[in-house]
């Protein structure tokens, strides 16, 4: 599944000066203050029964006999994290179970995690709390269980509705299954269930797709996240190579096809990659988008406190090890720059529906005033960025362009 508590690491008008990969034994013996009022948690949930092709996330072999290993190492993590000076006044406002596979810890292992969550960290009683499940890991009693311990959003990792493209995918699950996994979820009172699709995928041709688009907003889901196909270093795709691909349009389509469905079901789409129904943003996913601040836990789970970014060791195995001598098992950290801080927020933003304020804009606009105006004038005079009340934002079109978009304004 897409952890979507993933680095944001971003080579932006320098190379980060404060980038540091620690020596064993050399992290921080305490947690860097955050500035903000609020903090989001991410929890990195590594097992899998099978690695998908496409995966290029950190992830280890599901054994029933590793986790309550993981689990012990997981509630020193918080216990550490809750050392910190200023972790009591705190309050964390969203908790997401990222991956992996969450969806294969148990209802009572889920609840020991937010039982000491709870007990050690400042969890608002309203904090939204996600947990990322495969179709095929989803039983009734697994998301009773998982409602019960106050779990109150569901991610379902659908991809594709269609048996033989799930099956390049690697995935375990059929377009029934996935059907039924969404079913159980509202039986079992989940009133926010979100889906996940890719797009741009080896021998997905536009029919396919859009039987797939309007099959899964048939459902009635409250939020959709979608996401083209990327051969990122570490999946097994990229190392051996992938043909079939669709035609650079026919991706564009695709997404066109995605935007144009969900907006007509009254979706709101509202960041690149996510649509949702009134009221069902992602509540965590917006605090990456606004570069405001988050804790991370689990092994390869990154986070983002004051003006510092960081991520935790990858394996789990050396994750366990660290916590059972009581270091903290962060492997890296990178201290950001003003010009980086500027940047990631313009970048972050602009993905976003509402843009960002002009203000943000003329600050980047002041480092190369020689440049930038008329790249931005271009902009609107295309149609792709529009401005108004103080604020600019990226137009339906602009979304579909953002990466080269981003690349001219940096």
């Amino acid at each position: 599944m897409r952890p979507s508590g993933a680095a944001l690491h971003l080579d932006l008008f320098e190379r980060p000066a404060g980038c540091v990969r620690m020596l064993e034994g050399s992290g921080p013996a305490t947690l860097w203050a955050p500035r903000g009022p609020a903090l989001g948690v991410y929890v990195h949930v590594p097992f899998c029964v099978k690695r998908c092709g496409y995966c290029s996330f950190n992830t280890a072999l599901y054994r029933e006999a590793a986790v309550p290993r993981y689990l012990a190492a997981l509630a020193r993590e918080i216990d550490l994290a809750a050392g910190a000076p200023w972790a009591a006044a705190v309050p964390i406002s969203t908790i997401f179970f990222g991956g992996g596979t969450p969806s294969l810890l148990t209802p009572p292992q889920l609840v020991s995690v937010l039982e000491h969550l709870r007990a050690r960290l400042a969890v608002a009683p309203d904090a939204e709390i996600t947990v990322e499940c495969n179709p095929e890991s989803v039983s009734p009693e697994r998301l009773t269980g998982y409602r019960a311990a106050g779990v109150t959003r569901i991610s379902l990792g659908v991809q594709s509705l269609d048996d033989r493209v799930l099956t390049s995918l690697d995935r375990a699950h059929s377009a029934a299954g996935a059907r039924a996994a969404f079913e159980t979820a509202r039986r079992a009172g989940f009133d926010n269930v979100s889906t996940d699709l890719i797009y741009g995928l080896p021998g997905l041709d536009l029919a396919t797709w859009e039987t797939t688009v309007r099959g899964l907003l048939d459902w009635g889901p409250d939020h959709l996240s979608a996401y083209g196909l990327t051969l990122d270093e570490g999946s097994r795709w990229h190392a051996t190579g992938m043909t079939g691909l669709p035609a650079e349009d026919t991706v564009t389509e695709q997404y066109r096809v995605l935007a144009r469905r969900a907006a007509e079901t009254g979706f709101e789409h509202y960041e690149i990659s996510n649509y949702a129904r009134p009221g069902r943003r992602s509540a965590h996913n917006q605090i990456y988008w606004r570069a405001e601040e988050y804790l991370a836990l689990g092994p390869g789970a990154c986070g983002f406190l004051g003006d510092t970014r960081y991520g935790n060791v990858k394996a789990t195995e050396r994750y366990c090890a660290m916590l059972e001598a009581g270091t903290l098992p962060i492997a890296t950290h990178e201290t950001l720059t003003a010009r980086q801080r500027l940047a990631e927020r313009l970048l972050l933003g602009l993905r976003l529906s509402e843009g960002v304020p002009d203000a943000w804009l003329a600050e980047r606009v002041a480092l190369e005033p020689g440049r930038l105006p008329a790249l931005l004038d271009s902009w609107r005079e295309r149609s792709l960025l529009v401005s108004g009340g103080g604020r600019s934002h990226l137009t339906e079109t602009g979304f579909l362009l953002s990466d080269a978009l981003f690349v001219e304004l940096l």
